[in-house]
């Protein structure tokens, strides 16, 4: 079995900043790619940012310049730096990794429950 849990989530002020950590456990052999997605009440859920196991980042246009994906590989975990937030970052942010567990032979997506940020002052 595998679990990513989410933490950090809460209520910011626009300007202000948060820190979304996102840890996986369980049978895990090797992890190729973790990413954060955010899903706004009536939107699709749509990637934020991303990291591969050898460090490359990815950002939406959205959050480029004010959000840093990084990862500790050694913990299997991957957090999410949001600087300058603003209103429209308000979402439910999901944690999402490609994990091949020990014995088998692909990797399959797993996601985290989700964490509330909202941006209001």
């Amino acid at each position: 079995q595998v679990q990513l849990v989410e933490s950090g989530g809460g209520l910011v002020q626009p300007g202000g900043s948060l820190r979304l950590s996102c840890a996986a456990s369980g049978n895990i052999f090797s992890i190729n790619a973790m990413d954060w997605y955010r899903q706004a009440p009536g939107e699709q859920r749509e990637l934020v940012a991303a990291i591969t196991s050898g460090g490359v980042t990815n950002y939406a246009d959205s959050v480029k310049g004010r959000f840093t994906i990084s990862a500790e590989h050694a913990k299997n975990t991957v957090y999410l730096q949001m600087v300058s937030v603003k209103p429209e970052d308000t979402a439910v942010y999901y944690c999402h990794a490609n994990i091949q567990q020990r014995g088998l032979g692909v990797s399959l997506p797993y996601w985290g429950q989700g964490t509330q940020v909202t941006v209001s002052s």
